[in-house]
């Protein structure tokens, strides 16, 4: 038996990105961080359909290293999510929602204000979409690394929530065990560590620089 399936090379895999013409867009829900919009799409042959999804800015996180080579720890932060019910390990992490500010001086600041951290360098590690199938949300993951700690005079006053999100250093190859175990669940949190992991595995030399463009976000020119 023949496959059908074609054989593509590693440079052809990319991702189309050429959204499909919008015939009708209603905002259904406006809420106090992102929006739910309905929209009518046309597919061509497939005909119209309907689409429901979480209108989101994007946004940012900070997987930061500290350590020697080969005993590398990540900063981690524990935070409550009502949605899942459940306090998470993750990683600095932001919205996209100051006018102007390039995502990796996002990244940066995110690391300042939850993490009391400041980084030496900073590299692209890797982005994703979060939820394509009902949510916009384009997500870029940042590696810190030559990582120092803020001055207590100088560290950003936080407050409500984030006055209760206990921080802490573990084994880069912890995370990736607790992962595979099913004892940590928090996407960017994960999809940082198992990117680290093979970025470290071939010598940190598949790293895009931090300033590289994000075309496929639709918000960030």
């Amino acid at each position: 038996m023949t496959s059908e399936h074609g054989r593509m090379t590693r440079d052809d895999l990319v991702d189309e990105y050429a959204k499909a013409p919008v015939t009708r867009s209603e905002c259904v829900y406006e809420g106090r961080v992102w929006n739910v919009l309905s929209e009518e799409v046309d597919l061509g042959d497939a005909g119209r359909v309907t689409r429901d999804f979480v209108d989101h800015p994007g946004a940012v996180a900070v997987l930061a290293l500290r350590g020697q080579a080969g005993a590398e720890e990540v900063l981690v932060i524990q935070q409550y999510r009502h949605p899942i019910g459940a306090r998470e390990w993750e990683i600095p992490a932001g919205l996209l929602d100051v006018d102007g500010e390039p995502p990796h001086e996002a990244a940066l600041r995110e690391l300042y204000e939850e993490a009391d951290l400041r980084a030496g360098r900073l590299d692209l590690l890797i982005d994703y979409a979060s939820s394509p199938g009902g949510l916009s949300e384009q997500l870029r993951i940042y590696l810190a690394r030559d990582v120092s700690e803020v001055a207590a005079d100088d560290r950003f006053e936080r407050e409500d929530e984030e006055l209760d999100m206990p921080t802490a250093w573990v084994s880069l190859d912890d995370v990736v065990a607790a992962a595979m175990a099913g004892r940590i669940h928090n996407p960017t949190l994960l999809m940082g560590a198992f990117a680290a992991n093979v970025a470290r595995a071939n010598g940190w030399n598949d790293l895009r620089p931090a300033d590289s463009p994000w075309e496929v976000h639709p918000k960030v020119s």
